[in-house]
């Protein structure tokens, strides 16, 4: 078995309706504004045993930073019109105290001032905060978390975007490759490797995006059965040798997110096998963010359609919005608010159900 059928749940038998998804979308947005107190407060499924459950986080991943990326690319694409200012709460972002004071995260793309700095450039550009990003960037180059959440990825990826240059941190992370193809991530105190794009192989990949062999790396490490392929989170690892047992099909860790992420470099038989076993499984319970739910899976899908320009795949991500939007709905309805981040909440949800009322569209990295 490549997926545990209890991680997930079945389909919802509702038909693809682009009225509804753009009201699921405004709807979530009119919440987040509304919820909107100087950032958002942290959801209780975000939050560990010993945070602060008044934390208002500011980055990118967790926090506001995110939150007011995907309001405005929503904004920008005609989906809602924003009713607040956010810029003023970013600019209060910058001089506000870290969100992971004990993580050396001021680098960071989504968990320290790099993110942060990189939204404020997108709405209101300016040289000082472009010479800032340009520091920061330039200082993570040789960051051996090798990842993209934390380490030299992101801030390539970030850099890329702004039209700086980002060679020096490219040519040592390409310097930094394992002789099997892999990367080593030096992260909380471990020394790990990882295959998935938020912490591993992919994510570095994406980030060089002129790597050699990276379907035969990744062949070397899929588990493969019946025509369907997953991968574990770390080579040779078994499926689910998980801490709760169950095998990782979602876009961190398992095969949506390496399809959702390298379906150009694969060849397109293993991309293929590995968005069939992302349908096969359906969608998560988890939920319906884009990190470990139902739309970072969807994306896998709308990889394909790129990749393949089979009209199927777009209809598969399709339903996978549409339940995405239900689960959404329910969880508002269970906890009494909504899960105002963009990586673990509604917002990269609603990023993913534009994306397939538009028919395509790519996980919003950086």
């Amino acid at each position: 078995m490549l997926f545990s059928p209890e991680a997930h749940e079945a389909l919802a038998d509702e038909p693809w309706s682009a009225e509804r998804v753009r009201t699921a979308i405004a709807s979530i947005v009119a919440d987040a504004e509304s919820a909107f107190d100087e950032g958002w407060p942290m959801h209780p499924h975000d939050a560990e045993e010993d945070d602060d459950p008044a934390a208002r986080l500011r980055t990118v991943y967790l926090g506001g930073a995110g939150v007011v990326d995907a309001l405005h690319r929503l904004e920008r694409r005609g989906f809602v019109e924003l009713q607040r200012d956010y810029i003023p709460y970013l600019e209060r972002s910058l001089d506000a105290q870290s969100d992971f004071p004990d993580q050396d995260a001021e680098r960071s793309l989504w968990m320290g001032e790099t993110g942060i700095r990189l939204v404020l450039q997108r709405l209101a550009p300016s040289q000082a905060n472009l010479e800032r990003l340009s520091e920061l960037i330039a200082a993570n180059a040789r960051d051996e978390r090798c990842e993209v959440m934390w380490g030299s990825p992101g801030t390539i990826l970030a850099g890329r975007e702004l039209g700086l240059d980002v060679k020096a941190s490219r040519d040592w992370l390409h310097g930094r490759r394992d002789p099997d193809g892999l990367w080593t991530q030096h992260l909380y105190g471990h020394s790990t490797r990882y295959l998935g794009p938020a912490h591993g192989f992919a994510g570095c990949v994406l980030a060089l995006g002129d790597v050699a062999a990276v379907s035969e790396t990744l062949r070397r490490f899929a588990v493969e059965e019946d025509g369907l392929v997953n991968w574990p989170p770390l080579p040779g690892m078994r499926l689910d040798a998980n801490g709760d047992g169950r095998i990782r099909t979602q876009w961190c860790h398992g095969a949506p997110g390496i399809v959702a992420t390298l379906a150009p470099a694969l060849d397109e038989e293993l991309a293929v096998a590995g968005g069939e076993l992302t349908w096969r499984a359906g969608p998560l319970r988890k939920g319906a963010n884009l990190c470990h739910g139902t739309a970072g899976n969807g994306y896998a899908f709308l990889a394909l359609l790129e990749r393949t320009g089979d009209e199927r795949w777009l209809t598969r991500a399709r339903a996978f919005a549409t339940h995405a939007a239900g689960q959404v709905e329910r969880s508002r309805s269970d906890n009494g608010r909504g899960r105002y981040t963009l990586w673990t909440g509604d917002l990269g949800t609603a990023l993913y159900l534009a994306d397939c009322t538009d028919g395509g569209g790519q996980v919003p990295l950086p």
